[in-house]
This record gives C-alpha cells, sequence and structure tokens, in this order.
C-alpha cells in the first residue's frame, strides 16, 4: 500500500475527516491556516518555491484561509523546527538533514558521509532506491515527504588559505548545535567544532568566533559570508540533501483531490530545486570569485590527503551519525551502481 492510499483510508475511516472532506468552507468555526518554516534566505529560490505551493493549499482550502511562510530561519534553527512541527506551531518546513534526522535518523545516509558521493547522479541513484522506505519510515513518525531536494556541494570557507586537512586543525569551525555525534568525530581527529545555529554563523565569522564555515557556495553568497572567509576550497565534501515535510495530521486536513494536487506540485518544486541549485554552486562561486574570493583547488596528491581521512571517518560515522544498518545499505547501493557498466 502507497502513503497515500494509506493516508486516503486514513482520511476514510476517521468520522471526523469525512466530515470534513465534505463540509463547505464556510461550516469551519475559525480559518484554516498553513505555516511553513525554512532557514533558506527569504526571496531564494528555496522560499520562492515554499510560497507557491502555500499559495496553492491556500487556494484549495478557499475562503478566510490563511498561509504563511517563514524565511530565514525566523522559527528557529533546523531542529527546531522540528520541535515546532511536533508540537502544531509549524505544518511544514523545507529542511536539510540536520532537521529532517531529528525525525528520522537513517536519513543522515544521505548527507553526513564526506566524499563518498562522486557525482550528482551517484547521490540521485542512492536516493531513489532509498526513498519508498524512507518515506514509509516519515509517515510512521507522523510526517509526509512532500519534495526531495538539494542545495549543492559543501564546501569550505575560511579566514585563511587553507587546502590541506592538518591545515584545518588549526581553526575554528562552525558546527551544527543539533549535532553532537558530529563535534565528537571533529574533535576526536583534532579538529575545534563550535556548535551554533545558521544564524549565528555570519556574526561568529566576522568577530572571530570561528574561522571556517562548511557551506554551499549559494549560502556563503547569499548570507555574505565570503566577505570575511575569503578562500574557498574546492571540494565536494558532501551534498546538502534537503526534503519538504508536512505534519501528517496537516496532510489528512486536505481533500484528496487537493493532495493529488500538492504532490504533484511537490515533485515540480523538488526537481526544480534540485537542478536550480546545482547549477548554483557553479554560479555562485563565480559570482563571488569577481568580487575577491580566492578558489583553491586540491592537487591529485592533496586528494589523497583527504580520502585517507574520510577513510578515518566512515567507521566513526557508522552506528552513530548514521544507523549501521543504513550505512551499510548505502555502501551496497553505490557498489551496484558503480558496478554497472551502463551507468551514465
Amino acid at each position: 500500500m502507497t502513503p497515500d492510499s494509506r493516508l486516503r483510508r486514513h482520511c476514510l475511516l476517521t468520522p471526523l475527516a469525512l466530515a470534513g472532506l465534505f463540509a463547505t468552507p464556510t461550516l469551519h468555526a475559525a480559518p484554516r491556516s498553513l505555516r511553513l518554516g525554512t532557514v533558506a534566505p527569504k526571496n531564494s529560490l528555496y522560499h520562492r518555491q515554499l510560497v507557491e505551493l502555500a499559495e496553492l493549499w491556500r487556494t484549495g482550502q478557499g475562503d478566510g484561509a490563511k498561509a504563511l511562510v517563514y524565511a530565514d530561519g525566523s522559527q528557529g534553527g533546523e531542529a527546531e523546527m522540528a520541535r515546532r512541527m511536533r508540537i502544531g506551531q509549524l505544518q511544514g518546513a523545507l529542511l536539510s538533514v540536520v532537521g529532517l534526522r531529528e525525525i528520522e535518523p537513517s536519513i543522515a545516509a544521505l548527507q553526513n558521509m564526506p566524499l563518498l558521493f562522486r557525482d550528482w547522479a551517484e547521490v540521485d541513484y542512492v536516493r531513489e532506491k532509498m526513498r519508498p522506505a524512507m518515506e514509509k519510515r516519515f509517515l510512521d513518525k507522523g510526517f509526509v515527504v512532500l519534495a526531495w531536494g538539494d542545495a549543492g556541494w559543501v564546501r569550505f570557507f575560511s579566514r585563511e588559505a587553507a587546502i590541506r586537512p592538518d591545515d584545518y586543525k588549526r581553526m575554528k569551525f562552525f558546527a551544527w548545535g543539533a549535532e553532537p555525534e558530529q563535534q565528537a568525530i571533529m574533535k576526536s581527529l583534532g579538529y575545534t567544532p563550535v556548535p551554533l545555529e545558521t544564524s549565528d554563523i555570519l556574526p561568529a565569522i566576522q568577530t572571530g568566533m570561528i574561522d571556517v564555515v562548511p557551506s554551499t557556495p549559494y549560502f556563503a553568497l547569499a548570507s555574505q559570508v565570503y566577505d570575511t572567509a575569503r578562500h574557498m576550497l574546492e571540494i565536494n565534501w558532501a551534498p546538502i540533501v534537503g526534503a519538504l515535510v508536512f505534519t501528517a495530521k496537516a496532510w489528512d486536513d486536505m481533500a484528496p483531490a487537493q493532495q493529488a494536487a500538492m504532490r504533484a506540485a511537490g515533485e515540480k518544486a523538488g526537481a526544480a530545486l534540485r537542478v536550480q541549485a546545482r547549477q548554483e554552486v557553479v554560479d555562485a562561486a563565480a559570482a563571488m570569485a569577481k568580487r575577491g574570493l580566492t578558489i583553491h583547488r586540491p592537487t591529485a596528491e592533496q586528494m589523497k590527503e583527504w580520502q585517507a581521512l574520510a577513510d578515518k571517518l566512515y567507521p566513526r560515522i557508522r552506528g552513530t551519525m548514521v544507523p549501521a544498518d543504513t550505512f551499510d545499505e548505502v555502501m551496497a547501493h553505490l557498489k551496484a551502481y558503480r558496478a554497472n557498466p551502463t551507468r551514465p
């Protein structure tokens, strides 16, 4: 049974939902509202896609419905937004793995395995292989995945020039406040993490509280991080993978026809996000280079040092940041993909 059919069956078996399905908007005691959150900047592609989906929902709900989209992390960091959805303060959010893992930890396999994916084709292949089971896990936790997207490759932006892994050991790294496991692993390898929220990154890099920001080029450009962190290491450390999730309660409140419309719009939005985000890696880096950013490209020998670091990270990540069974599943999918002579 698919997630959609399961939800439709749930609606039909719930008397209150059945009544709501056939009721006209005028029978509601109060106007319905939809509140969506994201840490993405206002007017960015990610924010605009959320606004379009929110408007589609509002139109389908009829007169009196209100839809609000909160950008720039105004509803807190991603872990906080996951909490707000659980208590009903938000009905949905566009989250990266940092927030999604607060709902379902296995999602971390798509983002928290550095230097594992060689290109976007590998990311897409593994995500699609894992998608049905992953969406069911989210549904079991009370959330519906409406769209899958990504936001580009993580690069390292630093106040001083750095190319080798050891160059960064003298610097202080931004680290997600909601990922203590990552911080422990970094410390075990001789690095210095400073746990912060997204909204703290710019003042922290400006004041010297941190020296390095692992970030996509688009975020570094939009947030103006590169004005202070004037050096970028061109290394595809990890993809930023994300999804738009709704609470199952908010989803169940929609009529089947509106669910179908939202599902189609979500698929379209996810595809647009993936295409645009991947191009923005190139465009944003070029724009920053014109404004004084220095881009460092590791040599083949230096990349061997980075791969050696990743190899040290994998056994530490397996079973801590990424559940062991999911870690093994990703490795198996990649092995099968790379062994296929007809792959792109």
